[in-house]
């Protein structure tokens, strides 16, 4: 499989306009929305960008899609793609896998929810679930690679991942005017590292907040300026089953360094779910429980120690992939 894998190079602003003229054919340039009863309960002017209106149900495609385009250009012979996943990510290889008609076969935990792990098969990819580890993840799908010779299209630590994610954060500033800050939701990082390189390529004065769910501490490791998670890599087990991951990749970790803001926030189950039950309410919009960890932040008491200064701030909806039988409210 010689040239069938994706290059490593340094993440610049440069790396995202790249990815946009790539995936502008095949993604959606998805809506921001407004809602006055929102902005009354945070006192501020909340912009949501709808990546769960995207292709797939989330903003995974854009990595998957700018990786996959990358792969095809450089590799004389493809015999597949494979990747491991919590979900989305899967969902997105697999998509980009069936338009551009590879054969596909993708890791799952076996506790992933049954509407992800059938999106994924409706796009004509294996499934292949395996224990809700991160090792096994990654183990599986090694064994996968080594068997089949299929290429690896990571689920966030790639520079072409991370500036598909990041053509997010380009069209947020093309989108609103005098943006003082953006919410991300976070896992391994490609969306919130990817955002950040994106948004402040055009302005650099423009805050990057993460959003995560409880388990993953990310503020003590940016506070300290090291990794400070412990070893081997956990999964986290939260009601946002999107954000599993505990750890920040190797490339992701160092451009949340440098770009996010220090202060973190961190929601329990009871905040998303609620969060997300309001999200449904007042904007109408089916999302899911990651997404619903941004919208609960804007919402949550931590919100009252970013400086009034920080009025008008957009909330990444990451995603809107659910399982309508067991939606989280009605089974609390």
């Amino acid at each position: 499989m010689d040239g069938c894998i994706l290059d490593t190079n340094t993440m610049s602003y440069e790396e995202v306009l790249v990815a946009a003229k790539r995936i502008s054919d095949f993604v959606v340039r998805t809506p921001i929305v407004t809602n006055a009863t929102i902005n009354k309960l945070t006192g501020r002017e909340i912009f949501f960008k709808c990546e769960n209106l995207q292709k797939t149900g989330s903003f995974k495609v854009r990595g998957a899609l700018n990786s996959m385009i990358s792969l095809k250009k450089n590799c004389k012979s493809l015999p597949g793609v494979t990747t491991h996943s919590s979900g989305n990510h899967g969902i997105a290889v697999a998509y980009a896998a069936k338009l551009n008609n590879l054969p596909c076969c993708v890791v799952l935990p076996n506790i992933t929810s049954k509407v992800k792990v059938q999106e994924v098969r409706n796009s004509d990819a294996e499934v292949i679930l395996c224990e809700p580890t991160q090792l096994s993840r990654r183990e599986a799908c090694e064994k996968v690679q080594k068997e089949r010779g299929m290429a690896f299209i990571p689920p966030y630590d790639h520079p072409d991942v991370i500036a598909g994610q990041g053509t997010i954060g380009k069209e947020i500033m093309e989108q609103v005017e005098d943006l003082d800050a953006i919410i991300a939701p976070v896992s391994g990082g490609g969306l919130s590292s990817g955002i950040a390189i994106g948004a402040k390529g055009i302005n650099s004065n423009v805050k990057m907040y993460l959003a995560e769910p409880e388990g993953k501490e990310t503020e003590r490791s940016l506070r300290a300026g090291e990794r400070l998670w412990p070893n081997p890599p956990q999964s986290l087990r939260s009601v946002a089953d999107a954000l599993t991951t505990q750890q920040l990749g190797q490339l992701t970790w160092p451009i949340l360094k440098e770009l996010a803001e220090k202060e973190v926030f961190t929601m329990n189950d009871d905040q998303i779910i609620s969060a997300m039950k309001l999200a449904w309410e007042n904007l109408k919009l089916v999302i899911e429980p990651a997404a619903a960890v941004g919208v609960a932040a804007i919402l949550s008491n931590q919100m009252q120690r970013i400086p009034p200064s920080v009025k008008r701030i957009c909330v990444v909806l990451c995603g809107g992939n659910v399982n309508l039988d067991n939606i989280p409210w009605a089974c609390s």
